[in-house]
């Protein structure tokens, strides 16, 4: 009904454009014409109407709904796109009943309008693929397998697709002839695409080998990256520094090369001090027995102190050992004596894992004097608390050295030089 009386419109309207004088052929053309331009603005008019209802009393219903999907969708203006329907669809069944003559112009005009439908249909698409990515994240799974890298590859897909559409459309080609003609310029697309492309496999191999997902803390050396990940795309993984910074990381590059993921150390529920302090070798020596009667003063240290001196008493008595000279049988020293100390008091503190590896051991001397590390893990992996945890441990093994005969090793001080000098000067 509304083609008729369209129809009848353009039809009166040529008479009167005849009636002025116009002869037949350019007064259908200017009647077609105007009424096109009448049509374009109808058309406009409607977008606008069915906007401003899409507002006043669709959106208004979303906003107050508790489903979070539609929310989504009103962020990536779905219903803008859905508005933009209306004078399409106008458009496309009123066009072709006014250009009823197959001319270049009108043929051209029939192709735009095609050409704005499949243009509106790739932008729905793509908001509705955007929404599912988002509305998605919002559960759990989502950390171990994002869909974010998926649903950019559909997107490329969907775009490459609806250029193809639009171009045979405009042009008037055969979109499989056009696709088929594609494959001698296939080396081209795949320079194009190479990092999409590595990216999507590299994302598929990330999240399907369980190597990486949203919230690990990773290091990656190379990218200077060390932080938490809150974002694995198609091309990057974007990694949130401790500073606040934002490293992005090309997806492959972490197939391709290594980086330290620390999620087993967060699951454990232990984080590890693996921390040395270099004892001077100066002050390494036997301990003497008023140096015993001292050390077993100290509480955590008197059951081991006697198990010990009970097991050297009874060895070097069975040996025949004399004591008289220090350097036959077995004898305690204060290095032996501080390694048991330190047992003892990393195995009462309340934070330190006793069921996880639990060391106190020497390593190999060197320039800078003997290495006693000390490899045990904390309760907590909580950043700040772990390093609190750290850094008492050390500031009383530090303080409590002393007590025991020992001294650190460090690089002489500018005092230490000026003491020397004097000395040799007082001797000279």
């Amino acid at each position: 009904m509304i083609l008729f009386y369209l129809s009848t419109f353009v039809g009166k309207l040529a008479v009167v454009i005849k009636n002025w004088g116009v002869n037949d052929e350019y007064a259908g053309g200017l009647s077609r014409l105007v009424f096109f331009i009448l049509l374009l603005f109808f058309s406009y008019l409607a977008y606008r109407i069915t906007w401003y209802f899409m507002k006043r009393a669709i959106i208004p219903i979303i906003q107050k709904s508790k489903n979070k999907f539609d929310d989504i969708l009103l962020k990536y203006r779905f219903f803008r796109k859905i508005s933009f329907l209306v004078p399409a669809i106008i458009l496309y069944y009123t066009v072709p009943e006014i250009l009823t003559k197959a001319t270049p112009a009108a043929n051209f005009v029939k192709a735009l309008i095609d050409a704005f439908f499949a243009l509106i249909g790739i932008g729905i698409i793509d908001s509705i693929l955007s929404t599912i990515n988002d509305y998605y994240e919002r559960f759990d799974i989502a950390k171990d397998h994002p869909i974010k890298g998926a649903v950019q590859i559909t997107k490329i897909i969907v775009y490459f697709s609806g250029l193809l559409i639009i171009i045979g459309i405009l042009f008037n080609l055969d979109v499989g002839k056009l696709i088929l003609s594609l494959g001698t310029l296939s080396a081209v697309l795949m320079l194009i695409f190479r990092d999409p492309i590595l990216g999507f496999v590299g994302g598929l191999q990330l999240v399907f080998n369980k190597m990486l997902k949203i919230g690990d803390w990773i290091t990656v050396p190379k990218f200077g990256a060390d932080g938490t990940v809150i974002e694995i795309s198609l091309t990057t993984v974007k990694i949130q520094n401790f500073d606040k910074t934002i490293v992005s990381v090309p997806t492959y590059s972490l197939i391709t090369d290594s980086f330290q993921n620390w999620r087993g150390m967060e699951e454990s529920g232990g984080r590890r001090i693996k921390r040395s302090i270099y004892i001077d070798m100066d002050s390494i020596r036997f301990v003497d027995d008023e140096m015993l009667e001292k050390f077993k003063k100290i509480k955590v240290l008197r059951p081991y102190l006697d198990q010990k001196q009970k097991e050297i008493e009874e060895y070097n008595k069975k040996m025949g050992i004399d004591p008289s000279v220090v350097v036959n049988g077995r004898r305690q020293t204060n290095i032996g004596v501080f390694r048991a100390y330190l047992k003892a008091y990393l195995s009462n503190r309340s934070d330190i894992h006793q069921n996880m590896t639990f060391l106190v051991r020497q390593l190999q001397p060197a320039e800078k004097g003997l290495p006693i590390q000390i490899y045990v893990f904390t309760k907590t992996t909580e950043w700040v608390e772990y390093e609190n945890i750290q850094a008492d441990i050390f500031d009383h093994i530090l303080s409590v050295l002393p007590e025991f005969g020992l001294r650190v090793y460090q690089f002489p001080k500018s005092g230490d030089i000026q003491n020397l000098l004097d000395r040799t000067a007082n001797r000279n």
